[in-house]
């Protein structure tokens, strides 16, 4: 096979290329560029394109440079300094100006304002220090874009990537703390804490009707207590969530947050505890010996579909541990028939394993302890608050529904079922029966 050489395709296209004079201009200014890398060469070129087409934008407002327009609106009025986001980094350009004919007013470039964007350089700077890179260090992961450039740059100092980071930060978490509900048709609803720095972030995340995770608000307090899950719960609502259709509740093993759900979504909600929860409350209370045991018994018996034989045999196994470790047999005994909430709705296989704990919470916050790995210190005020909703935020852009979800019809259906009032016939043949 025979090769084409490059002067062979270049030549006859080069010499078809006719390249404006300007342009052609900008061509030997950058070619300097070049001996600093290909980067460099390309954020060279694309600095004096912007230029080119701020000069050209003006041309279009106003009007050919020199030809005189009784028409006209508007009029050029020279250069000033200004600041586009590149990389990460703000750097200077000389910006032309246009005023109104009759000088009532400055206007605005589109090309200019779109460029100058500080959201461009915020974006960037959140985008870094959530993947583990350090305000002291975030210079250092600036892209090579020639030394002229570096050395006219500026925001990249520690302070200024913080302030940055702060500003962005913050409008992560009024996003989250604010956005509405209203159109969210919940098919569970799962409550676990998080603890940073002796204080603790209650997060709830939702589960659509359709399988897909969405995080719906955090509250901060001292510890898992009702006061804050009820004031969590009470604030989604306020946001639009309807918590009065059949929902399955998913908790961690915190007695409070059973009962801030009970009191805001209903006595009769069902609510799962959380079997890996209850699992490791339950080994704490063993000898190192007898835990493998204990977890596989365990495991065994959540992984039934029968709930008669379930609830007997994890009380039998209660009563077992009660002559030898009565801590763990009454840890195992608090909510128990909670933690076979969802083998009770005939709930089975991939959907069971995934709403009988609290993991896909878990692996969300896995996501924001990764974010705030580089975190030495907590100051006072929303900083905490900050630093998680980033992290969740951040969490969400990689969420996939959850496994099972094909399932969540029948549950649906089972909750409404088991939710249904009875008749005055079964009211009485049930105090009969009593």
């Amino acid at each position: 096979m025979s090769k084409l050489h490059l002067v062979e395709v270049a030549t006859p296209e080069a010499s078809r290329l006719e390249l404006p004079e300007h342009v052609q201009l900008s061509l030997a200014e950058i070619a300097g560029a070049a001996k600093e890398g290909l980067l460099a060469l390309a954020v060279g070129t694309g600095l004096l394109v912007l230029q080119e087409t701020m000069e050209w934008e003006v041309e279009r407002v106003v009007g050919v440079k020199g030809r005189h327009s009784a028409q006209r609106t508007a009029k050029r009025h020279g250069h000033t300094p200004g600041e586009v986001t590149l990389g990460g980094r703000r750097v200077p350009v000389s910006r032309p100006r246009v005023r109104s004919a009759d000088d009532a007013a400055e206007i605005g470039l589109d090309s200019y304002r779109e460029f100058a964007s500080r959201d461009l350089l915020g974006g960037v700077i959140v985008e870094r220090m959530l993947a583990g890179v350090s305000t002291r260090r975030y210079r250092r992961t600036q892209e090579p874009v020639g030394s002229d450039v570096v050395e006219r740059s500026r925001s990249t100092s520690k302070s200024a990537v913080s302030r940055e980071f702060i500003k962005h930060t913050g409008t992560a978490l009024e996003e989250l703390l604010s956005r509405r509900l209203d159109q969210i048709e919940l098919a569970a609803l799962m409550i676990d804490g998080i603890d940073l720095d002796e204080r603790c972030h209650v997060v709830a995340l939702g589960i659509t009707a359709d399988g897909t995770k969405v995080p719906l608000g955090l509250w901060e307090g001292s510890t898992e207590n009702a006061t804050v899950a009820t004031a969590l719960l009470s604030d989604l609502q306020d946001r639009g969530l309807r918590l009065g259709h059949p929902i399955l509740c998913v908790l961690d093993g915190a007695k409070a947050l059973a009962k801030a759900a009970r009191a805001v979504v209903g006595n009769r909600t069902p609510i799962q505890r959380c079997v890996r929860h209850k699992e490791r409350n339950v080994c704490d209370q063993l000898p190192e010996s007898e835990r493998p045991w204990t977890r596989a018994k365990l495991r065994h018996i959540w992984a039934l579909d029968d709930h008669a034989r379930a609830l007997s045999s994890l009380k039998a196994l209660a009563a077992s541990l009660d002559r030898s470790h009565p801590s763990a047999a009454a840890s195992l005994r608090e909510g128990l028939e909670d933690t076979l909430t969802i083998t009770r709705l005939g709930v089975s296989d991939t959907l069971k394993r995934t709403l009988q704990s609290t993991n896909p919470i878990e692996s969300m916050f896995d996501t924001v302890r990764t974010t705030q790995r580089n975190v030495k210190r907590w100051r006072q005020g929303d900083m905490r608050q900050r630093w998680t909703a980033a992290g969740m935020l951040e969490a969400e852009q990689h969420f996939r529904r959850v496994k099972g979800y094909r399932d969540l019809p029948k549950l649906t259906a089972a909750i409404q079922r088991e939710l249904q009032p009875t008749t005055p016939t079964e009211e009485t043949a049930t105090l009969i029966a009593a």
